[in-house]
């Protein structure tokens, strides 16, 4: 199983230092990742660092050496608490939201990155939730693919290519399938057990530049492939939410012990 990279939250005011520090190691190894550029940040959460002046330039450099880039949402605020068509999480900037809503949305997103002299029909959806609305209004605005989704490769759905990302990072690495899934990476809270684990892995897999991942011939997915997809997504989410819950307990106990001492 061959793997891409994709970098969400790219923003001017992003974590300059971690940003740099996992792209040299991806050019150590010759890798071009996906980077999903938000148009106009208005999270407080993603403003880390003073916004880089030439951050335009910077990118549209990027994309001239090899990087591919998408559309990151639009403001990334969330709005709703609807997880969409792939319920990984419970907040949304865009699904549940009228039609004229999000198309609105992106196309006023899209309007910004070409103002900055940045052109992509790929979109990644903030906490990958979209839901049919956010579809059409892709399509409408001209998008034909979507970085999101479960499978071994690219498929067709609705008139909209997704690339799938990795349901479970240990059982991919596992694989002996043939086809091609993204590891999701949030450089902003990376730490350096995070870097030391992924130069691990740039060193001994077969991690390939999210170009490569664009060559692959989309197959066309069925509604029970969807289906179980989403199916994958809420049983993804309950177990997470299960796992944060026992940890929490686990640290009230804790805490609890430690004051009757």
């Amino acid at each position: 199983m061959k793997i891409a990279i994709r970098l969400d939250d790219i923003t001017p005011d992003m974590n300059w230092s971690n940003f740099e520090r996992f792209k040299s190691l991806l050019d150590k190894y010759n890798i071009k990742a996906l980077l999903g550029i938000v148009p106009e940040n208005r999270d407080p959460k993603l403003m880390i660092n003073l916004p880089k002046r030439d951050f335009w330039e910077y990118i549209k450099d990027l994309e001239k050496d090899g990087w591919t880039l998408a559309m990151h949402g639009y403001h990334h605020e969330y709005t709703t608490h609807d997880g969409g068509l792939l319920p990984l999480n419970r907040n949304s900037e865009f699904a549940g939201l009228p039609f004229d809503k999000q198309d609105r949305m992106i196309r006023s997103g899209k309007i910004l990155l070409e103002k900055n002299g940045i052109t992509t029909d790929i979109f990644m959806a903030p906490s990958h939730s979209y839901d049919m609305n956010t579809i059409k209004a892709l399509k409408k605005n001209g998008f034909t693919g979507i970085t999101d989704g479960f499978g071994n490769g690219p498929y067709m759905w609705e008139d909209m290519v997704f690339y799938p990302i990795s349901f479970k990072k240990s059982q991919t690495l596992k694989s002996k399938e043939d086809g091609c899934v993204t590891f999701v990476v949030h450089t902003n809270t990376m730490t350096d057990r995070d870097f030391e684990a992924y130069e691990k892995l740039l060193a001994t897999r077969e991690i390939v530049s999210y170009s490569e991942m664009l060559k692959l011939k989309p197959v066309k997915a069925t509604e029970t492939d969807r289906f179980k997809e989403k199916l994958m997504a809420n049983t993804k989410f309950h177990l997470r939410e299960t796992l944060r819950l026992s940890s929490n307990i686990k640290r009230y106990i804790k805490k609890r012990v430690i004051n009757k001492h």
